[in-house]
Order: structure tokens, then sequence, then C-alpha cells
């Protein structure tokens, strides 16, 4: 079992810049995937950006080269580094965890969740 907390949220204006934290509790194996994915009212939750035990990231496309995941494994913390941030990346960020360490930004694909952090970009 797994507990995420995500943290970090908070309004800005576009063009402005912000940083998430995930801190996982619990079992954390040696073979494990990490994202974060957001959802926007009204819309599905997509991939925003992933990482694995061993490093490899991966985004999609309308963040790549303005966010970079990143973890801390002596801390257990999972980052997202958000820049250039757009008025179309408001949404509610959610951390999510499984026990394989192959990458997917598919929600289908993860067991277990945050509550999520707001994120509000102002134009």
């Amino acid at each position: 079992q797994v507990q995420l907390v995500e943290s970090g949220g908070g309004s800005v204006q576009a063009g402005g810049s912000l940083r998430l934290s995930c801190v996982a509790f619990g079992s954390i194996t040696s073979w494990y995937s990490m994202a974060w994915f957001r959802q926007a009212p009204g819309k599905e939750r997509e991939g925003v950006a992933a990482i694995d035990n061993g490093g490899r990231t991966g985004y999609a496309n309308s963040v790549q080269g303005r966010f970079t995941i990143s973890q801390d494994n002596a801390k257990n913390t999972l980052y997202l580094h958000m820049g250039n941030l757009k008025p179309e990346d408001t949404a509610m960020y959610y951390c999510a965890f499984r026990y394989t360490s192959f990458m997917s930004l598919s929600a289908n694909d993860y067991n277990y969740w945050g509550q999520g952090t707001q994120v509000t970009v102002s134009s």
C-alpha cells in the first residue's frame, strides 16, 4: 500500500513558475513508476509527466520543454517543476504511483493516487 500527499499548488500569473511535490508513504519497492496527471473542470484526466525507478522520464506534448519531473529517492518525494505557465495549465494536479518500472501517461495504469493540488494560472 502506498499513500501519496501532494503540495505546492497555488495561483500564479501566466509566464510564472511553480513546483509541486508529492511525498510517498508506505511500501516503496525498487521497481516502480510515478506520474503527474491533471484534470480541468469538464475534462478528462490527462497525463502530464512520468518517471520510473531508473530516472527515465516522459512528457505530454503540451508541457514538453516547460515542465520537468524529478524525484528524490532519499525523501520518497516526486517533484514537478512547471515553468512558463499558461492559463490552459489550470487544473487539479494529481500524483500517481504503480508497482512497475514502465512509464505510462495513462491514468488507467496507476493504482495509487493522491488527493490533488490546485494550480490556477491567470492571464
